[in-house]
């Protein structure tokens, strides 16, 4: 091959190779790189914090201040309102008055709430309490110097009922189960006499029992007994009396001349016949039956029961507690003391006194022997 004719073959296939880089693609830049991307994330929230709760005492958590429905409800609750205020202004704590609808529903707010509970209750009513949740006594009622009450059985003046014997049969007007003096006494009284009551009517409170006995509505009705005053002011019997057995049957009612002329004082606060006073639950509804003493009489008195409670619930703080005795037992020396849980209207507690746990355990003895369940 000639030297000529070799290179117009290199230029061709130069010319061939420019002409296929002229039809190929055309270059790109490179393309940058990015890092791959991750999801966007929310910004981290905090767990909502459960605020905290508000003192014990306080206006947002004010102490619950229990009293059983023995009487009229509204008279408790203006009572018991003049004592939340002056616990308040001794205090400075708040106070809530509550009145349960029955005394089990007292124990049962005792025990569900054991922090901030405390409460006015019955001689039964502590003892099952105690027992169930733990419930513990401060304070016991004193009525013109006793540190006991009684139950009476009440029946119509002129019915021919003379004893507990005669009873048998006959309808039983009642406040509450849950009453000691209204319930639970008489029932083991019944018991240890071997007497069988008929049909039994619960009426709600002793002062709506004193009157289903007034208008015939029961036969008979069992309600709380206090020693009635003298007209110099002094009890018919002195508890001393009482527990050296010098008391006589016919002590526990006033005269017999004196019951004619029995009627509410001018200011309708007081049941007096010939200056005697009566004080038991016959003088609740002097206002609404002025005659009452002359419709009912006493037919009979129980054996002594150890006065009711004031109680905290079993987890109630202990310096707040030491601070609301201190200032209740302030507060029972004030004329105010009169318009709340010492009137005879409400408790007619005239004072109180420390008490203690073993007290009561006649009661439990009495609640064991008969058999009666704490979840009644």
């Amino acid at each position: 091959m000639s030297k000529i004719r070799f290179i117009h073959i290199v230029f061709a296939l130069v010319a061939v190779v420019a002409l296929l880089a002229a039809c190929g693609p055309a270059a790109t830049e490179p393309s940058a790189t990015t890092e791959p991307t991750e999801e966007p994330t929310e910004e981290p929230t905090e767990e909502p914090t459960e605020e905290p709760e508000a003192a014990i005492g306080s206006p947002e958590h004010p102490i619950k201040v229990l009293f059983v429905p023995s009487v009229d409800a509204n008279i408790i609750v203006t009572g018991g309102q003049v004592m939340a205020d002056a616990l308040n202004e001794a205090t400075g704590l708040t106070f809530e008055v509550t009145v349960p609808t029955s005394y089990a529903a007292t124990i049962e707010e005792m025990c569900a709430s054991p922090t901030d509970t405390m409460a006015f209750i019955p001689g039964l009513g502590y003892a099952i309490a105690s027992q169930l949740c733990g419930v513990d006594v401060a304070f016991k009622a004193v009525r013109y110097g006793y540190p006991v009450y009684w139950a009476e059985y009440i029946v119509a003046r002129d019915s021919e009922y003379q004893t507990l014997a005669d009873l048998e049969g006959a309808t039983w007007g009642y406040g509450d189960q849950g009453s000691t003096s209204g319930y639970m006494v008489p029932f083991v009284e019944f018991r240890d006499a071997g007497v069988t009551p008929g049909e039994q009517v619960q009426t709600g409170g002793h002062n709506q029992t004193v009157t289903a006995v007034y208008r015939g509505d029961v036969d008979f009705g069992t309600v709380f007994y206090s020693v009635p005053l003298t007209p110099e002011g002094a009890p018919v019997f002195s508890w001393e009396d009482y527990q050296a057995g010098t008391v006589s049957e016919d002590m526990y009612e006033i005269p017999d001349e004196a019951i004619p002329n029995c009627a509410p004082d001018a200011e309708g606060d007081k049941l007096l016949c010939d200056g005697w006073r009566v004080l038991d639950a016959r003088a609740n509804i002097r206002t609404e039956a002025p005659d009452v003493m002359q419709k009912v009489r006493i037919l009979a008195v129980s054996a002594a029961i150890p006065n009711d409670t004031l109680s905290f619930g079993p987890e109630f703080p202990a310096d707040l507690r030491a601070q609301i005795e201190e200032a209740l037992l302030a507060f029972a020396g004030t004329d105010a003391w009169g318009e709340s849980i010492g009137s005879n209207d409400f408790y007619g507690w005239t004072g109180i006194e420390p008490a203690t746990d073993a007290e009561y355990d006649m009661v439990r003895a009495m609640v064991e022997a008969t058999g009666y369940e704490i979840e009644e």
